[in-house]
């Protein structure tokens, strides 16, 4: 609350009959060159200007903002409102009501823990695939959420009771940043202060990195650790730099037969090469205006994946269509308006704002394209993808790299005898090349029209149907899922007319592909029921299987028997398409090996196709009634017939009616019985929510930092370890630490559910921090004869030999002995999705320092918040340049200082060896550098971390 105000910038906005209290930016000199985003930060700090937190000394800095140079002046921004999902936000509830209960420990008043921010959760991220291309699909999935989940969302019922300002939307009616778009984000928000009427601009911090799609709104936010977001609704600023702003100019207008998705891929993958981690991208120019609002929103939902803290688009006319349709009344477009030109706000083609760096795309260029198979920035034209499949199979089929260099070369993609039936060179699983005619030469055909370097076809006979080849490269799920896309009506209904042009062709999609449809709110299904498209999908076995996040979460359930079957059986590299944002190695399923990104009609379309191993250019989908080859380009809807759907089937009414109830919930909802009560009587037998261990033993006064001495190393790791490695994610795995819990409960494995839905209880969520079936630590190649496993594995040095180990039972072992442990890691560590539990895991399990070449920005922090250290490798350095292998006994020195009110820019690093090391192996000794960066982040380091710095802060 501003108790301050230096420049006199409170004044009154007058519109229609309603006066509004508003703090002007053009009191602050400097204000007119600031890009857009910086003017919201600078109307943020003027209106929370309390003399301490916030400073004029801050306002002066940020109106003589120096685009060219290095961040280096701290603010506090505090952020309208905080949104959330049930996945991240499940654990900030069980935080809040801890903390109620730590307080009254305390001598506090546990009514003082509410959110002092709104906060409003949407539940998405909790409903499977399970049930797929059968009408019943959606009903039966919901159905068996609620079984699974049913304990969570009690605890989320009572919490909506419990809790002022906290809002939630139930299952099954959408995904988050759909819903923030849609229904929740004001642009221009407006709120009683003190028995005034105050109107300031829309901002907020979400507990998922995609929060940043509402940024094509003209609203500043951002995903952040469901810590940072705990302290934010607990009424703490989010602590941060001003920061670089990358100015993207657009220009010209996107061609027909490209999508939104290949504008997004495009820009993503030029935003990768430039480097924009820590940054703003803010778009600008005469191409803005011919932006629909929902591909804004599309691009700016991706801005985790090129890497910055946000990507937005500033106010326009475009913005106050979208408001007018999606079903906001006229006084809030009459608002925005208003308020956006009196603040300079509303975006002029012709005013070029100044930017620290700049870079420019023309929208007539961009082609269509894909991206994987594993980051979605590894951009691939869509003429080029069977030839780069080609390239990419031989690093996940089971062939050796020798033998991979010898069949490369046997297999040119232009080779036109590289087909079915004719004799070439594969390699089979011994290694050995064999010259052989194609047996299967029929069957190969109808699967993809030619095989590839690594092929290795197997025969699936499936429960009814024809046997078929399914070989490497296959598509075994094709999803249109993610908010990414599921917000875009222009490649939704591409999406549902490229199906209706393939069933009048009398295409089907292959028998061996699961195919799914999540839209990410109930107007898609209306608009896709108005149009009849939806019959035509569901012709293709695209059903809808739930309103939530699905595929692009990795709750992609199991896929077709018999296909996992195989896959299993014969070590097949199969792939999934999906139009979602990511595609990491281990997320979608644990069966496929390479998962590709893709608009909504491609994914159609490649479930006609079956195969990555496809060229849409010269091989045909199949033949239509005369016989004749049907190609993509004979079934790819024109621009017009999409837009001439959008505008017969998509109206305002729609928005109005589906968003009228989006609190109330269905029946299973409003029966749940919940708790009551302000402290929640938790449950001991419950393996969903648990008391979180954060504030055991907590005194009032501060424990002194002290150095690490001692400590094990538990993970040496390579470059680009994402959240996913990190975090538990997907399923619980039979035989794993987290099973072991679940069976010794009573929980049978059918019951064991998704980490994401068990994220309140930290007992399975620790089991599963590192636990990723990809994960690579180096450390175990000593005892795999030079092999490094992949998983959840390290060496356990309280042990004789050092064996390999779960992670987490080695860290039990140490914790035991008392012995602190360093985590190595190589560039970009910590990259993806906002997860505090990569944090809290990694906190819980004993880490108190990560050792990297560098971070991206949310994990470093929220490592921070979690009171582990977050440091770096001297520049040009790594662990393995340094000559460290893991097995030393490490010691760090000079963390004492911040007892003294100092950040040391670096510390002392010492690296002696052990009885597990080489022989002759020396001491190494180098100054890490301290990657605690403000001020802010030093008092929760201090603390102990974010939760137990708010805590002493309330009492």
């Amino acid at each position: 609350m501003s108790t301050v105000d230096s420049f006199g910038a409170k004044s009154t906005l007058t519109v229609g009959s309603t006066d509004y209290e508003i703090f002007r930016i053009d009191t602050v000199d400097g204000y007119e060159k600031l890009p857009f985003s910086l003017k919201v930060l600078l109307e943020n700090l003027l209106r929370t200007e309390d003399g301490a937190n916030v400073t004029k000394e801050q306002i002066q800095a940020l109106g003589s903002w120096n685009p060219d140079a290095e961040p280096d002046t701290e603010i506090q921004f505090t952020p309208a409102r905080v949104v959330m999902q049930d996945f991240t936000g499940v654990p900030c509830i069980v935080d809040l009501a801890t903390m109620r209960e730590a307080v009254t420990a305390l001598g506090g008043d546990p009514n003082r823990i509410n959110p002092l921010s709104p906060a409003e959760m949407v539940i998405d991220h909790s409903v499977i695939a399970d049930l797929f291309g059968t009408a019943n699909a959606l009903e039966r999935n919901v159905e068996i959420e609620y079984e699974r989940n049913g304990e969570r969302y009690q605890f989320l019922r009572w919490g909506q009771t419990a809790f002022d300002d906290f809002k939630v939307v139930p299952p099954g009616t959408g995904i988050v940043h759909q819903v923030n778009i849609e229904h929740l984000a004001k642009v221009v928000y407006d709120r009683q202060v003190d028995g005034v009427l105050r109107a300031y601009p829309d901002t907020c911090v979400g507990t998922d990195s995609h929060t940043t799609m509402v940024n094509g709104l003209g609203v500043l936010g951002w995903g952040v650790g469901g810590i940072e977001a705990e302290a934010a609704m607990l009424g703490q600023p989010v602590s941060m730099l001003i920061p670089r702003v990358v100015g993207f100019k657009l220009t010209g207008e996107i061609p027909a037969g490209v999508t939104a998705t290949d504008v997004v891929l495009t820009i993503t993958e030029m935003l990768r090469k430039h480097g924009v981690v820590g940054k703003f991208v803010e778009f600008y120019g005469a191409g803005v205006a011919s932006v629909p609002l929902a591909n804004r929103a599309t691009i700016g939902n991706m801005s985790p994946e090129f890497g910055s803290t946000a990507a937005i688009f500033p106010i326009d006319d475009v913005t106050l269509d979208y408001l007018r349709l999606t079903g906001r009344d006229e006084q809030t477009v009459a608002l925005v308006e208003a308020y956006a030109k009196e603040q300079t706000l509303w975006h002029n083609a012709e005013v070029e704002p100044v930017f620290s760096e700049y870079i420019e795309l023309d929208l007539s260029t961009v082609v269509p394209s894909i991206a994987g198979p594993k980051r979605p920035q590894d951009r691939i034209l869509l003429s080029e993808a069977k030839e780069q499949f080609q390239k990419d199979i031989l690093n996940y089929a089971n062939v050796t790299v020798e033998d991979a260099v010898e069949v490369e070369g046997t297999f040119p993609a232009s080779d036109p005898g590289n087909a079915p039936g004719v004799e070439h060179e594969t390699v089979s699983e011994d290694g050995v090349s064999h010259q052989h005619e194609d047996q299967h030469a029929e069957s190969a055909l109808l699967f993809s029209g030619s095989t590839h370097p690594a092929s290795s076809p197997v025969e699936v006979t499936p429960p009814e149907g024809s046997p078929y080849l399914l070989d490497n490269g296959a598509v075994t799920l094709a999803a249109i899922t993610s908010c990414t896309n599921t917000s875009n009506p222009s490649v939704m209904i591409a999406a549902g007319l490229l199906a209706r042009k393939a069933r009048e062709k009398g295409l089907k999609q292959k028998p061996w592909v699961k195919t799914t449809l999540g839209p990410g709110s109930k107007v898609v299904t209306d608009y896709y029921e108005k149009s009849g498209l939806d019959k035509d999908l569901e012709g293709l076995g695209f059903y809808t299987v739930g309103y939530g996040c699905t595929i692009c979460i990795g709750n992609s359930g199991p896929l077709i028997d018999e296909v996992s079957q195989a896959v299993n059986d014969n070590d097949l590299a199969v792939t999934a398409v999906l139009s979602g944002n990511r595609n990491f190695e281990g997320r979608i399923s644990p069966d496929v090996k390479m998962n590709y990104l893709a608009s909504p009609p491609l994914v159609v379309a490649y479930a006609l196709a079956g195969s990555m191993n496809f060229d849409f250019e010269t091989d045909p989908l199949g033949k239509d009634a005369d016989g004749n080859d049907v190609f993509l380009k004979d079934i790819w809807p024109a621009t017009d017939e999409v837009q001439e759907i959008i505008d017969s089937s998509i109206s305002r009414e729609q928005f109005i009616k589906q968003y009228a109830t989006v609190f109330d919930g269905d029946e299973r909802w409003q029966t749940l019985p919940t708790p009551t009560g302000p402290i929640f009587e938790w449950d001991e037998d419950s393996t969903y929510v648990r008391k979180a261990p954060y504030f055991d033993g907590m005194k009032t006064e501060l424990t002194p930092v002290t150095d690490i001495r001692g400590a094990r190393v538990m993970a040496a790791l390579g470059d680009s370890v994402t959240t996913d490695h990190i975090s538990p994610a997907g399923n619980i795995k039979a035989g794993t630490p987290a099973a072991q819990y679940l069976t010794e409960h009573g929980v049978a494995q059918k019951d064991f559910n998704s980490y994401g839905s068990r994220r309140g209880n930290h007992e399975v969520m620790i089991r599963g921090t590192f636990a990723n079936i990809r994960l690579k630590n180096e450390l175990v190649a000593a005892v795999n004869d030079g092999k490094v496993v992949e998983g959840g594995y390290t060496r356990d040095f309280t042990q004789p030999g050092g064996p390999q180990s779960f992670i987490f039972d080695a860290c039990m072992n140490y914790q035991a002995q008392e012995t602190p442990l360093v985590v190595f890691g190589g560039k970009e560590y910590g990259s993806g999705s906002s997860r505090d539990w990569a944090a809290k895991g990694t906190s819980l399990l004993g880490v108190k320092a990560v050792i990297t070449e560098s971070f991206e920005r949310i994990h470093r922090s929220n490592l921070i918040g979690m009171g582990v250290v977050p440091l770096q490798f001297p520049a040009g350095e790594s662990w393995k340049s340094l000559g460290l292998d893991g097995t030393e006994i490490i010691s760090i020195t000079g963390l004492e200082k911040l007892n003294e009110g100092v950040t040391p820019k670096t510390v002392r690093v010492t690296a002696e060896p052990s009885e597990f090391s080489a022989p002759g192996k020396e001491t190494v000794e180098f100054d890490a550098v301290v990657r605690i960066d403000t001020p802010g982040e030093a008092d929760y380091y201090r603390n102990g971390g974010i939760l137990q710095y708010v805590l002493r802060s309330l009492v």
